[in-house]
């Protein structure tokens, strides 16, 4: 919210940069109970389903929020509630917009999702925080089936994280979308995505998370080929469309992966090595791209790490067992 005081000029960026690392870290540091929860609220044989749909509902609140944005703030000749445009203040209303969202959107788990009391008091959780961050840490290469499963994870999540950084850059470089083509593009990816995510859900108890994971990798790699060697426009939008569908699954089915396989005294401790694995490395995919577009000045090389990424991932799960559905 307070990136409303983040006026249109270069004095404010480094706010900017201060305030968006405080929502990231806030955002990410609430995922990990967030996603640690799931077995407590989600009875074995439908985690999947749970997780997938919740998944698909968050990729349908965020594309909510965001049409709302455009649609009443940064589109309209007169934004809403009679706000000005006059230092950016349409778009400046977007962040309390969001912060507002994420409190109205929070409340139903606030109210009403009942938790599970803290074995102990708060500030001795929070102090020995750290030095558990640590022992976690140190143990991974100890963990067998998790430690391999986090080092797949953190492969393809940079794979994906990828994908989204530079999923724009190349539709924009390539094919010459416009931003308002980029903006369309990514809805699309979202609209797929979330789709995805809530289907995949129903395979995820049947099949299994493992199997699940796989399969959306395998879509990945196929619709991600087929994206880099479109010959025309139209392919980008059907080929990105189907890169999408296996977006969200490949996330709903690695957050369920983990709460079938996690003791459930460390569940949470090993669900923030899952956010982890999921960040840590995250600049490694645009750094590998930018060196392979430069090395072979191309652009479709540079994007091919990616698939690199998710090949790898897959190689390294399929160490992993799979893990029961019931």
């Amino acid at each position: 919210m307070a990136l409303w005081w983040v006026r249109p000029d270069a004095s404010a960026v480094a706010l900017a940069m201060v305030l968006v690392v405080f929502a990231n870290w806030g955002f990410e540091a609430a995922g990990v109970f967030y996603n640690a929860m799931l077995p407590d609220v989600a009875p074995p044989h439908r985690l999947g389903r749970i997780s997938g749909w919740a998944w698909g509902l968050g990729y349908g609140g965020g594309l909510a929020a965001l049409v709302l944005a455009l649609a009443g703030l940064v589109l309209p000749e007169q934004p809403w509630f009679g706000i000005p445009k006059d230092g950016a203040a349409h778009v400046r209303a977007c962040g309390p917009l969001v912060g507002l969202w994420l409190l109205l959107f929070s409340l139903p788990l606030f109210l009403w999702v009942p938790d599970r009391p803290a074995p102990e008091a708060a500030g001795r959780r929070v102090r020995a925080a750290l030095g558990l961050l640590g022992r976690s840490l140190a143990e991974l290469a100890r963990m067998g089936a998790v430690g391999r499963f986090l080092l797949a994870h953190m492969l393809y999540a940079d794979g994906l994280a990828t994908l989204f950084a530079m999923g724009g850059v190349y539709v924009a470089g390539v094919y010459g979308f416009s931003l308002e083509q980029v903006m369309a593009f990514g809805i699309v990816l979202n609209v797929t995505a979330g789709l995805g995510a809530a289907a995949f859900g129903w395979l995820d108890d049947h099949l299994g998370s493992r199997t699940t994971i796989l399969l959306a990798l395998a879509g990945l790699l196929v619709a991600g080929a087929g994206v880099l060697a479109a010959t025309n426009v139209t392919m980008v939008w059907v080929l990105g469309g189907a890169l999408g569908l296996f977006v969200g699954p490949a996330q709903a089915a690695s957050r369920t992966y983990l709460a079938r396989l996690a003791p459930p005294e460390r569940r949470t401790e090993l669900f923030g090595l899952f956010a982890l694995s999921g960040k840590a490395t995250a600049f490694l995919g645009p750094l590998a791209v930018a060196a392979a577009t430069s090395a072979f000045a191309s652009q479709q090389a540079g994007m091919a790490v990616i698939l690199a990424f998710f090949l790898a991932g897959g190689l390294v799960l399929l160490s992993v067992p799979p893990t029961t559905t019931r």
